[in-house]
């Protein structure tokens, strides 16, 4: 399938939908041939920045990092799905600045959605203490205002969101229609 490179970034809570709805995605944009990498955010933690905490600052950094390797593979042709919580505005701005080829996604589910889909017990620790300056418990997420795609995922089902997705890379011209 003929693509041009751009950065689809998957941005809401922790529990959203975020990366169910990215391991959809790369299965069908890979099914359709095109050419993409995942940068999730978890996994970036573990490797690109590992060392960081969640202090605002290293918030941060961590997303400036994730959109350095996203701008690179970008400029290269490649479809980058990221999927990371990212949780504050000013710096999703900067980072879509900077890359350009950018669709925002934003995976939109209610704080209790998110709490009852916790099969990591992040947010019950979080309640509990254990967890500091946790997205959306004791640190702020601030949505997107003008957001590509909304996908809310207490409301629509997986292929739903999936389409909404490929249907906006469809009208931008990232991919042609199947």
């Amino acid at each position: 399938m003929e693509h041009r490179g751009v950065t689809v970034w998957l941005t809401g809570l922790s529990g959203a939908g975020k990366t169910t709805i990215t391991k959809a995605l790369e299965e069908k944009l890979n099914a359709q041939g095109c050419k993409l990498e995942v940068l999730d955010g978890d996994i970036v933690r573990q490797n690109l920045t590992k060392g960081l905490g969640f202090s605002k600052e290293d918030r941060d950094t961590n997303i400036r990092r994730i959109g350095f390797v996203a701008h690179l593979l970008t400029r290269n042709g490649v479809i980058v799905l990221v999927s990371a919580i990212s949780p504050y505005r000013e710096i999703r701005e900067e980072v879509k600045q900077r890359i350009g080829e950018f669709v925002e996604v934003y995976v939109n589910a209610p704080l209790n959605v998110c709490e009852g889909r916790d099969v990591k017990g992040l947010y019950k620790r979080a309640r509990a203490g254990e967890i500091k300056s946790f997205t959306g418990i004791d640190d702020p997420y601030e949505p997107p205002l003008n957001p590509e795609v909304e996908c809310r995922t207490d409301k629509e089902e997986l292929s739903e969101s999936v389409d909404k997705v490929i249907k906006k890379l469809e009208e931008l011209n990232y991919i042609s229609s199947t």
